[in-house]
């Protein structure tokens, strides 16, 4: 099992390998050696294979995941887990990592899926303290762990494709697995490079229309509320209904 991260122009803010020191960065060759001279682990792909996420994540897939074997982003700084004991999230440490990702490749195969993630917020209240795993809800492309798993990304949806393969895994396996305790550390806002380089609003708005029409508006809805106001605007993360019964 290998931990793989895409990169893209962002030789100087990377983090992962901080925290998961045998991570792998993904990057262009026309970049490569800014990463080498740095001294991370790197594997080289095809400048042509960048410029799109999804594309990127398939070429992983197709080329160095054959049987279980982890993507992350390449700017995490931590994961914290909700526990019963105590109202504030605990830092799981270096050390603990490597076990807590060998824990969740099992989990996720005795639960019958092909692929498993963390909780996509942090925020206590989207944590349900008996309810620490969920089979229906989607997980961000920031921390994926797949087994045997032979869905891929669809390149068309490169600003929404982790939503898409989560709907994917759950319409074709019919579930996923997401550590609800558990959350990352990033920020994803700021950070120069990867997809903000084609990340705007205009074109959020037509990757989430895209998403929309793939999978219906019944299951992909726009999120008009702001929280704490009363006005309602558009958020760039769609709300995910599931029409599949399960936690």
């Amino acid at each position: 099992m290998k931990i793989y991260a895409p990169s893209y122009k962002r030789c100087d803010g990377v983090k992962t390998h901080l925290l998961l020191p045998n991570v792998i960065y993904c990057v262009a060759e026309f970049e490569a050696q800014k990463y080498i001279d740095k001294g991370y682990n790197v594997e080289i792909i095809p400048n042509k294979v960048q410029g799109n996420i999804s594309r990127v994540r398939n070429y992983i897939l197709d080329n160095y995941i054959k049987d279980y074997g982890l993507i992350v982003d390449d700017d995490i700084e931590g994961i914290k887990r909700w526990t019963l004991r105590d109202g504030n999230p605990k830092a799981i440490n270096v050390d603990y990592l490597e076990e807590f990702i060998e824990s969740g490749f099992v989990h996720c195969e005795e639960f019958g899926a092909k692929l498993w993630g963390l909780n996509i917020i942090g925020d206590k209240g989207s944590y349900r303290e008996y309810t620490p795993f969920s089979l229906t809800n989607p997980i961000s492309g920031a921390f994926m762990g797949f087994i045997n798993n032979n869905l891929r990304f669809d390149e068309r949806i490169p600003l929404k494709e982790d939503y898409d393969y989560s709907i994917q895994n759950i319409n074709v396996h019919r579930r996923l697995l997401r550590f609800n305790h558990t959350f990352m550390i990033k920020k994803d806002h700021g950070n120069k490079g990867g997809c903000a380089d084609y990340r705007t609003i205009g074109r959020e708005v037509e990757q989430l229309e895209l998403l929309q029409k793939k999978w219906g508006k019944k299951i992909v809805k726009n999120d008009t509320t702001q929280r704490g106001k009363k006005t309602k605007g558009f958020d760039i993360n769609p709300i995910i209904n599931i029409p599949i019964k399960g936690i």
